[in-house]
């Protein structure tokens, strides 16, 4: 019997609802390791996650039978139960609607590892609104900014 075999690379990015700033540094490694846990659940490879306040890059080793909109729906639902069962923030925690996803080839782990753990660093020069149209325009993907997620006045 044939086996498949794959590498398929992965980085979502996704916000918190409004782009508050909730995801607050004295919990914020307990919801990546909690993510890291669902990927991992999913049997996919949790490769780094790690953002900011207010958005969480995720960069996965995806199989192909794992739908990239079915994983991120999941991981934003539970990290989201996870976060309220916790009671971490006043009100309701909920991630924005939507997400971006960007493949990259074995050559470029490395770099996106390191662009990811190093957020907090990189966010103090590039806001995330510029940021994220920046991955669209690299990637060649057609947008209308009406749709985007909701940006601060960053």
């Amino acid at each position: 019997m044939a086996g498949t075999y794959s590498q398929i690379y992965i980085q979502y990015v996704f916000a918190v609802k409004g782009r508050q700033n909730l995801l607050q540094k004295p919990w914020r490694d307990e919801v990546y390791k909690y993510i890291a846990g669902i990927i991992k659940g999913k049997n996919q490879k949790s490769i780094i996650v790690h953002g900011v306040s207010d958005h969480i890059p995720v960069f996965v080793g995806l199989k192909p039978a794992m739908n990239i909109s079915d994983l991120v729906r999941d991981i934003k639902n539970n990290s989201s139960n996870f976060i309220n069962d916790n009671k971490w923030v006043k009100g309701k925690f909920a991630w924005q609607e939507g997400y971006g996803v960007f493949s990259y080839s074995q050559s470029q782990i490395e770099n996106v590892y390191q662009y990811i753990a190093n957020q907090e660093e990189h966010h103090s020069k590039k806001t995330f609104k510029d940021e994220y149209i920046e991955f669209l325009k690299k990637f060649n993907i057609e947008y209308n900014e009406k749709y985007l997620f909701d940006w601060l006045s960053d």
